[in-house]
């Protein structure tokens, strides 16, 4: 049988129960404006204020006894009406004539006894099962329901001709609730359904099966019982009924729910669907009472290719497990499940076995499970999740002999390796392994399946890959989610991996080379991990956008700085960070070269505007003021009948009588000048002393020309010599002209030595400097000073 055979007859039932029930409410589920689910809202009657545009409309579990014609009329386009599991008694389909668009109706879980039979044509579901019907409530009308595709009724009776009306339609699953159906003693009725694919049963859920009825189908490809409650006596009563429904060869799919009975009826139902042409067993919530003894059993040739038993409670505490064991290991069948039980063990097959499907989900298997069997050599897919497994190198040499497997599937136990253990031995056909959920560590990797091309390791121990592990060519891909990874792995050993899961780990700076060395990554999942927002992650992000969309799942919604706290929650895609900043040497080189640039352009710009002269004057009237406002003006009231004596070469009188002497004397300030302040008769050096001595400063004018000047040379040195006397600070020097120390004479070392050790005013060339250059002159002087005039006359000079 191939796969798609397989997956088509399997899901045969499924299908047209999922499609019929629920495939209507599904067109319109993305239409909420259309669909109201007012269920479980303790209404007593439908609500008048529903919008005419209402397409769904689920009032079901509430308090509604009764329907009127007003309540759903203006209700047009009306396609979807749910009402189960209400009060309703009675009603009259012709309130429903106006809802021309209606296709599933469900009325079950209610109390109705009676109905009328004016019926919407469009249906296509009708559920009337699970009410207080007495008969069956098909009348002639259903058989203009040419569309009607699910039927669902109820009735303590049957008669053999209730179903007549609906022979000739081509239904696709028929409901009978038969919990409150009653026999009359020494009676076997027949009811006869035609023409309908799925079949489903209900019978009372307290009450040992008593039901003799003959029904007979056509076409029938899946059957339901439920609520089966068996022992010894009544076994025989089952299988009676279940031979008048299975006698044509269509059936593949039987399905028993909720089922009682002893292990002896069991192995008889069994034994009785053996030859039958049934495919697909399914048994859910199976109980076992009474006792398991050994039952002779028959494994014919057999259509059965699944069994499948979901949840099983076994009230039998005292039992031989192999007589338990051995019934199910001995099947020549496909494909086994027996999940949700209390096995603590399966037996390994006698003989070669034809299994190849095996599910032991849920059960409480050891490490000792299939140990040294080697008859499972068909075996292609083993289940064994949700067990009592704990080491994985056991779980490798239960493999050995496995040579067909190529899905194993151990997750939800709690396997760990030590690599203690050995060398792991594997089946060599294992393509699939799933070990998730397990308490696996890092040296899992060095007990894998050479072969293993997919590889699910989700929710373990893991903190790192090894880097020296055994290579796994083949795999393609791998799920590390829910670890404690920090890194990306390296493709070093995993050269075909396309896909990769590992989101929820730790991973805080992923490797930016992970798309160069894993080039055949077509998938990747890695969000939800704690990144830290830094340069390293920058080339990562980078990278991440270069590839498709479609490669990194969830991006952009599950990548989020988790660090530093200023960027906790930003999406990786907003987090952006210059190469700058990043580059260290960079960095260094653009803060040097900047600098150095910054230096060039200061000097330059210094040099341009003489930055240096302005700044040395500011100086200079800065410490000039200084010192004349700390100087008690008591100490300067004496014998000065000058402000300021100048001494100059007459070389340089033209600047001292056009320009310096205007603006002092237009400052108010007295001058002494030689040729208008000597007194004739006098000697020269005399008149020097005289005028030094009588004036608050001297002002010395020096220029190249005043250096060759002996004159200029006695008046400097007076003028020096009366400073340290008297320990003032009556000298100001204006440099004129700049005078190179080397055009100074060796005898007039006392000017040398002024002119290193005190600041002087410069002369500026460009008049826009002119302004600075007197204000220094400016302040030097005390302008509150009070001067004797030369009559002898007080006379008082202020600014």
């Amino acid at each position: 049988m191939t796969k798609d055979k397989e997956s088509i007859t399997r899901s045969f039932c499924f299908v047209y129960i999922l499609t019929l029930i629920v495939g209507t409410i599904i067109q319109f589920s993305d239409e909420s404006e259309f669909a109201v689910d007012m269920s479980k809202m303790k209404l007593t009657h439908v609500p008048k204020d529903l919008s005419p545009k209402t397409k769904v409309l689920d009032i079901s579990q509430n308090y509604i006894s009764k329907l009127h014609i007003s309540d759903i009329s203006y209700l047009l386009r009306l396609e979807v009406l749910t009402l189960s599991y209400n009060r309703l008694q009675c009603l009259d389909f012709s309130i429903f004539k106006f809802n021309q668009d209606l296709e599933y109706l469900d009325l079950s879980h209610n109390q109705l006894q009676k109905t009328s039979c004016h019926l919407i044509r469009s249906l296509k579901h009708l559920d009337l099962s699970f009410n207080d019907f007495d008969v069956l409530p098909i009348c002639k009308e259903f058989g203009n329901l040419t569309q009607l595709n699910f039927l669902g009724l109820s009735g303590t009776r049957l008669r053999q001709l209730d179903l007549l009306p609906i022979a000739h339609l081509h239904l696709s699953h028929i409901l009978l609730d038969l919990e409150g159906y009653y026999a009359k003693e020494s009676e076997t009725e027949s009811l006869q359904i035609l023409n309908t694919k799925t079949l489903h049963l209900v019978f009372h859920p307290n009450q040992l099966f008593s039901v003799q009825v003959n029904i007979s189908v056509n076409s029938l490809r899946c059957l339901q019982l439920t609520n089966i409650k068996l022992n010894n006596d009544n076994c025989q009563i089952l299988i009676k009924f279940l031979s008048e429904l299975i006698r044509g060869p269509t059936l593949l799919n039987f399905t028993l729910k909720h089922v009682e009975t002893t292990w002896k009826c069991l192995v008889r139902v069994f034994q009785f669907l053996w030859p039958k042409p049934v495919e697909y067993l399914n048994i859910y919530n199976l109980i076992i009472v009474e006792s398991i003894d050994e039952e002779d059993f028959t494994y014919s040739k057999t259509a059965l290719k699944a069994l499948k038993i979901e949840h099983v409670t076994n009230r039998v505490f005292i039992y031989s497990q192999t007589v338990l064991y051995t019934f199910f290991s001995e099947m020549n069948i496909m494909m086994l499940t027996l999940s949700d039980t209390p096995f603590i063990h399966m037996l390994c097959p006698q003989t070669s076995s034809t299994f190849k499907f095996l599910n032991f989900t849920q059960n409480v298997f050891t490490d000792s499970v299939f140990q040294n069997c080697s008859k499972l050599v068909r075996l292609e897919t083993l289940i064994l999740q949700k067990n009592k497994l704990k080491g994985l190198y056991n779980i490798g040499l239960m493999t050995k002999h496995m040579t067909s497997l190529k899905i194993l599937d151990v997750s939800w136990n709690s396997l760990e390796y030590d690599r203690h253990d050995g060398n792991c031995t594997w089946g060599g056909s294992i393509a699939v392994l799933n070990l998730s959920s397990n308490i696996l560590t890092d040296s899992v990797f060095r007990c894998l399946p050479p072969k293993v091309k997919v590889l699910d390791l989700y929710d373990n121990r893991i903190r790192s890959i090894p880097k020296l592990i055994m290579k796994l060519e083949a795999l393609q891909e791998l799920n590390v989610a829910s670890n404690s990874l920090a890194h990306l792995p390296d493709c070093g050993a995993f050269s075909s991996l396309s896909v990769l899961i590992i989101d929820h780990n730790s991973i805080s700076n992923p490797s930016a080379d992970f798309f160069h060395s894993c080039q055949k990554i077509r998938s990747i999942r890695a969000g939800n991990n704690p990144f830290q927002c830094t340069c390293e992650l920058r080339e990562f992000i980078q990278n991440i956008g270069q590839v498709s969309s479609e490669v990194v799942e969830g991006w952009p919604d599950s990548y989020k700085c988790d660090n530093p706290e200023s960027y906790k929650g930003t999406p990786l895609k907003d987090f952006h960070v210059s190469q700058l900043s990043c580059n260290i040497a960079l960095l260094l080189v653009t803060i040097g070269v900047t600098v150095l640039v910054l230096t060039v352009t200061v000097t330059a710009l210094c040099m341009y505007f003489d930055l240096p002269w302005y700044l040395r004057m500011v100086c200079q009237w800065t410490q000039t003021r200084h010192r004349a406002r700390n100087l008690p003006l008591e100490e300067l009231q004496r014998t000065l009948q000058f402000h300021a004596f100048i001494s100059y070469s007459e070389h340089d009188s033209a600047w001292v009588k056009n320009e310096l002497v205007p603006y002092l004397e237009k400052e108010d300030l007295r001058i002494c000048l030689h040729e208008r302040n000597f007194v004739p008769g006098k000697s020269i050096v005399e008149n020097i002393i005289n005028c030094i001595e009588k004036s608050y400063k001297s002002i010395f004018v020096l220029s190249p020309n005043f250096v060759q000047s002996e004159w200029c040379h006695y008046e400097l040195y007076f003028a020096h010599h009366n400073l340290f006397h008297e320990g003032s600070n009556n000298l100001i020097l204006i440099l004129l002209e700049p005078i190179p120390q080397n055009c100074i004479p060796s005898k007039y070392h006392k000017l040398k030595a002024l002119m290193t050790q005190r600041t002087y005013l410069e002369w500026p060339k460009e008049k826009s400097k002119h302004g600075l250059f007197w204000a220094n002159i400016r302040a030097a002087f005390n302008m509150k000073l009070t001067l004797i005039a030369e009559n002898n006359n007080a006379e008082t000079l202020k600014k």
